[in-house]
C-alpha cells in the first residue's frame, strides 16, 4: 500500500517539471518577438547528462558567429594551444659582397594577426635585423609576396556580394596584413551632397574608388563597400551623416600581401638597404627549389588567437584558421576542402554534423545551418578536452567581456555564463556554459532565427528565458 503514495509523488514531481518546461519554453515561443521565429534549443546538465530543456533541438538553423566555436575548437584540438602560425623570409640566388643577387621572398603561412591593427608593425624591425645579420646591404632583385599556400579564391563563395569588401568580410589570404582592413576617408558635406573621397588609410596606390555616398540626416555610418579580392576598384554607396567633416568608411585591403611587401621594401630602403627591383606578389604556386631560409616569424600562441577570435568575433581570424585546417586535404588550400575537413573532423569526434550545412568557418555565409544539439555535443566534448581551460577562456563572459558584455548584466547569471554569441538581422544565437552555485555545469545552445524584432529585443527575450530556466532548475 506504501507504493501508491510514492507513485503519486513521483507523478506529481514529473508533472511539475513538465509544466515548468512548458512555461519556460513559452517565453521563447509565445511572445510577439520570437513566436514565429525558427528556434532550436537544448540545455544539458554535463554532470548528470540530463536534458534540462529542449525545443526542436535537431532543427538546423543559420548559426551566425556561433559557427566560430566549431572552427576554433577544432583548431585547438588539432594543433594545441602553443601552436604558432609561421611567416618565413627566404631568398633566392647568392649573397656576395653584401649584395643579394636574387629575390627576397615573404612566404605566407595564413597568420591572421600579422601587422594586426591593435598590435602594430614592430615585426618589421626583426625582419630588417635578420636581413642585416645575413650581411645584406643591397638587394639586386625583387621583394616577392608568396601567397601560394591558399588558392586565389580569397573571398568565400558562400558569402553575399553585399558583404564582400566590407571590413567584416575581407578576403582571406596566405599573407594577411593589418587585419586586411582599409579605411576610406570621406569628407562629409551638406545634406544631399556627395561625400568627397580624401584618402585611404593606409595609402593603397592605384585604388580607384567609385563613390556614390550621399550626406544625409542619419547619425550613423550607412555606407557600404563593394569589390573583389585583387581588384583595384572599390564601389561605395549608401549614406553618412552630413556636415561631420572627415568620416571613415571601413573597407577591405584588396591585396594585403602586396601591400605588405611594398611597406617592407619602403622600410628596407629607409634603413639604407637598397632594393633595385620592385615589390610584387605571386598568388599561384611557384618553385620552392633554390630558396634559402632567412628568418621565421611566429604569431602569438593559438590560445591567444582563439581568445581574440571568440571574444571579439573576428571573422578574419576564424576564416584563416578554417582555411589553414583545409590544408590537411591538399595544397593549395581551398574553401571546399576546409568545409569537408571540418565536417569530417567533428564526425570522428562524435559531434553529429550529418544534417549540418557548412560553407565557412565564421558564420557569415547565410547557407550555414547547425542545430542546438550539435553545438551542445561540441561543448560537451570540449568540456572533457585536455585543452578545456584554454577553450573556456576563449569564450566571452556574460555581463563582463566581449560581445556578451551586455547580457545578464546586473542579474544572478552575470559572470556565470561563458558563451559565444551570433547576431545578424532577425537572428540572435548563443552557445556556451552555465556554472551553477553548487558546482554543476550546463552546456546550452539557443538559436533564434527570423525573429520579428531588433537584436536587443531578441536578446532580452533570450535572457528572460534563461533566467527562468536557471531559477527553476538550479
Amino acid at each position: 500500500m506504501q507504493i501508491f503514495p510514492y507513485l503519486c509523488t513521483l507523478i506529481y514531481k514529473n508533472m511539475l517539471s513538465f509544466c515548468s518546461v512548458i512555461l519556460s519554453i513559452s517565453l521563447l515561443t509565445g511572445n510577439s518577438v520570437t513566436k514565429e521565429a525558427n528556434i532550436s534549443v537544448q540545455i544539458k546538465d554535463l554532470d548528470s547528462h540530463e536534458i534540462i530543456e529542449e525545443h526542436r533541438p535537431q532543427n538546423v538553423v543559420p548559426p551566425a558567429s556561433v559557427m566560430k566555436t566549431l572552427t576554433t575548437a577544432a583548431m585547438l584540438e588539432l594543433y594545441g594551444p602553443d601552436f604558432q602560425f609561421t611567416t618565413t623570409l627566404e631568398y633566392t640566388g647568392k649573397i656576395e659582397d653584401e649584395v643579394l643577387h636574387g629575390d627576397l621572398i615573404v612566404r605566407g603561412g595564413c597568420d591572421p594577426s600579422l601587422g594586426d591593427l591593435k598590435k602594430g608593425q614592430r615585426f618589421y624591425n626583426q625582419w630588417i635585423q635578420a636581413v642585416r645579420k645575413a650581411g645584406i646591404k643591397k638587394i639586386d632583385g625583387n621583394i616577392i609576396a608568396d601567397m601560394s599556400l591558399l588558392d586565389a579564391e580569397a573571398q568565400n563563395p558562400g558569402w553575399l556580394m553585399e558583404d564582400a569588401a566590407n571590413y567584416y568580410a575581407p578576403g582571406v589570404f596566405s599573407l594577411n596584413y593589418m587585419s586586411n582592413t582599409l579605411n576610406i576617408v570621406l569628407k562629409s558635406g551638406p545634406v544631399g551632397s556627395v561625400a568627397d573621397v580624401i584618402r585611404t588609410e593606409p595609402l593603397y596606390e592605384d585604388l580607384r574608388v567609385i563613390n556614390h555616398v550621399r550626406c544625409t540626416e542619419i547619425t550613423y555610418d550607412g555606407a557600404y563597400v563593394y569589390g573583389l579580392p585583387y581588384s583595384n576598384e572599390r564601389y561605395i554607396s549608401g549614406s553618412v551623416p552630413s556636415n561631420q567633416g572627415q568620416f571613415g568608411v571601413k573597407s577591405d585591403i584588396p591585396n594585403p600581401g602586396l601591400l605588405l611587401v611594398k611597406h617592407f621594401k619602403s622600410r628596407l630602403e629607409g634603413c639604407g638597404i637598397e632594393v633595385s627591383g620592385e615589390a610584387t606578389y605571386r598568388p599561384e604556386s611557384f618553385s620552392k627549389n633554390g630558396r634559402t631560409l632567412l628568418y621565421e616569424h611566429y604569431s602569438e600562441p593559438l590560445r591567444d588567437l582563439i581568445a581574440h577570435t571568440n571574444i571579439y568575433s573576428d571573422n578574419l581570424y576564424a576564416e584563416a584558421m578554417f582555411r589553414y585546417m583545409g590544408l590537411a586535404y591538399g595544397m593549395p588550400g581551398t574553401v571546399h576542402n576546409s568545409c569537408e575537413f571540418l565536417r569530417a573532423y567533428w564526425q570522428r569526434k562524435k559531434v553529429d554534423l550529418r544534417s549540418a550545412i557548412i560553407k565557412d568557418g565564421c558564420g557569415l555565409a547565410p547557407q550555414d545551418a547547425i542545430s542546438a544539439e550539435m553545438f551542445v555535443q561540441l561543448l560537451e566534448y570540449m568540456s572533457k578536452s585536455k585543452y578545456y581551460d584554454d577553450w573556456l577562456h576563449s569564450l566571452p563572459i556574460c555581463g563582463k567581456t566581449g560581445t556578451v558584455s551586455g547580457l545578464f548584466r546586473g542579474t544572478v547569471l552575470e559572470g556565470r555564463v561563458w558563451a559565444k554569441s551570433g547576431t545578424i538581422a532577425g537572428t540572435k544565437n548563443y552557445a556556451g556554459y552555465i556554472f551553477l552555485p553548487d558546482g554543476r555545469k550546463w552546456a546550452f545552445a539557443i538559436l533564434v532565427n527570423s525573429a520579428n524584432g531588433k537584436a536587443r529585443n531578441i536578446q532580452r527575450v533570450i535572457q528572460d528565458y534563461l533566467l527562468d530556466v536557471y531559477k527553476t532548475h538550479r
